[in-house]
């Protein structure tokens, strides 16, 4: 879970264009390139900011107490969300608000001289004396004095422990971040080779200036650290790797085991030479995006993260303990992948478009549905109601000169209609899809997905069932048809089960009258 800093200009459609997106436990930010922050998902704590706990299943604008605010970052903690201000004012709303960074129920900032602030859970040495480390309620921003003369240029967080790129020397300099950890360690998240707490920084030795790898990335799951390397300066080749380490029982290190691991090792499967532009953890999951629009995911249920409602068997089951490639359309110059606890986020087509999968439930994946998605799904974007209101706003004047203010009324009435009937045909066809994949599942033993719909019905909207029937079962393999066979049938056996019932209460009813008449 991320937080995501945008850099805006004045080339382009801004409005329309997505800079950075930060994913919440089952909740969404997206930036827009003109400095408007929009949410969609889970509204429980008021973490959408919308005034409201109720769900969005599309994105909507979070309206701020100073309509002039311009937003240049957004972060996403469990149950809250940050956003900051081109002033250098920080926003949250959401529960137990106590950056720009969260992860959890902690939350980070990184000030415009380098210092870094930290507040929420915050973690502090006993006093006992053993060593031990235990997580206090900071209700205001406290700097962390560890890193006083140094630049923090990047900074993550996770359930317990948080990793910083610090510049070696007073100001950062190219090449020349350091990788420092702390907090939790009980499954050898901080790298440091053992599983001992941390209550104030160490440095991460494997990147240290010795050698030819410098960090340049970072992210954190529950209990996993992932960070992207690139060779330093000068190099023949622009190539990255991907780091990781902590927890690793649900394969989100993607070291192609279960095991953990104290330090940092590479992902070594995926395929080089890559660049890697961004990385993201859920909870239990990792993604990463190469600058040619290539994604990969490991970890739980495939790399889709937490997604206790698929009903995945045989080769469609299990956690991915190596990367796998998100198949998908083209993802043309992405920009950043963002990680929630269960979904994941892509931006890509510069800023212009945005796709998400995983578990689908309060809509947080922003596609008007509530269904979980096995693979990209588009996201709204940009939300309707704004594009109506952009061509409102481009003809204002003709409005105003011919209808007055009564028209604009009338236009704004329309429009809430119309974007009310849009959500009820979004529910009733998320209700449809449910069923569809509930039916599939149960027959097939996979998820419903959009290559599953039968290809007559794709192409002319006919529907032949006896021949796709014969299709389905001429592709099938030994173990579909056996599956089909075992379906069909205990279905056989429950109707006969049901007709010899409904025959014997009839056979009640006919004989209970007899019986009056003979009295």
């Amino acid at each position: 879970m991320e937080s995501a800093a945008g850099t805006a200009d004045d080339s382009g459609n801004m409005p329309h264009k997505v800079v950075a997106v930060a994913a919440g436990e089952a909740h969404t930010l997206a930036l827009s390139g003109d400095g408007y922050v929009y949410s969609w998902g889970r509204g429980m704590f008021g973490r959408l900011g919308t005034g409201s706990e109720s769900d969005e299943i599309f994105p909507v604008r979070v309206k701020f107490q100073n309509s002039e605010l311009k937003l240049i970052a957004v972060a996403a903690g469990a149950y809250h969300s940050l956003a900051l201000a081109d002033d250098g004012s920080v926003w949250s709303w959401g529960y137990n608000i106590c950056a720009v960074k969260a992860g959890g129920m902690t939350s980070l900032a990184i000030d415009n001289l380098g210092a870094l602030w930290m507040w929420g859970n915050y973690p502090q040495e006993n006093n006992n004396g053993d060593g031990s480390l235990t997580f206090v309620s900071c209700f205001t921003p406290t700097p962390v004095w560890d890193f006083h003369g140094h630049t923090v240029v990047k900074v993550a967080c996770g359930n317990e422990h948080v990793v910083a790129l610090v510049s070696a020397g007073e100001r950062h300099k190219g090449d020349d971040l350091l990788c420092y950890s702390w907090g939790g360690n009980g499954h050898g998240q901080l790298g440091l080779g053992d599983t001992e707490s941390r209550a104030r920084p160490e440095i991460v030795g494997t990147f240290s200036q010795d050698i030819q790898w410098t960090v340049y990335e970072v992210a954190c799951g529950a209990f996993h650290t992932a960070l992207l390397t690139r060779k330093k300066r000068p190099s023949d080749t622009l190539e990255s790797m991907c780091w990781t380490f902590g927890l690793g029982d649900r394969g989100q290190l993607g070291h192609g085991t279960t095991r953990s691991a104290l330090v940092p090792e590479p992902v070594k499967e995926l395929p080089q030479p890559v660049y890697l532009v961004s990385v993201d953890c859920g909870l239990f999951h990792t993604s990463v995006v190469s600058s040619a629009g290539d994604v990969w995911s490991w970890g739980m249920e495939k790399g889709l993260g937490l997604c206790p409602d698929a009903s995945f068997t045989g080769t469609d089951s299990g956690d991915a303990i190596s990367p796998l490639r998100i198949h998908g359309p083209k993802f043309n110059d992405p920009v950043q992948v963002s990680c929630g606890a269960a979904h994941t986020v892509l931006v890509a087509h510069d800023g212009y478009k945005l796709w998400s999968w995983g578990r689908g439930r309060s809509g947080v994946l922003g596609n008007g549905k509530t269904v979980d998605c096995f693979s990209p799904t588009i996201v709204l974007w940009p939300p309707l109601n704004e594009d109506f209101k952009q061509e409102e706003l481009n003809q204002d004047d003709k409005i105003v000169d011919q209808k007055g203010s009564d028209g604009v009324s009338e236009m704004e009435k329309k429009l809430s209609l119309a974007m009310e009937e849009m959500k009820l045909l979004q529910s009733k066809l998320s209700t449809m899809e449910r069923y569809a994949s509930i039916l599939h599942g149960s027959i097939f033993g996979k998820p419903f997905e959009v290559q599953d719909i039968p290809i007559s019905l794709q192409n002319s909207g006919t529907f032949d069932i006896a021949r796709e029937w014969e299709n389905m079962l001429e592709s099938s393999d030994r173990s579909g048809l056996v599956r089909l066979e075992l379906f069909y049938r205990n279905m056989l056996t429950g109707v006969k089960d049901k007709i010899l019932k409904k025959r014997i209460q009839e056979l009640i009813k006919e004989c209970l009258p007899s019986s009056a008449q003979g009295k």
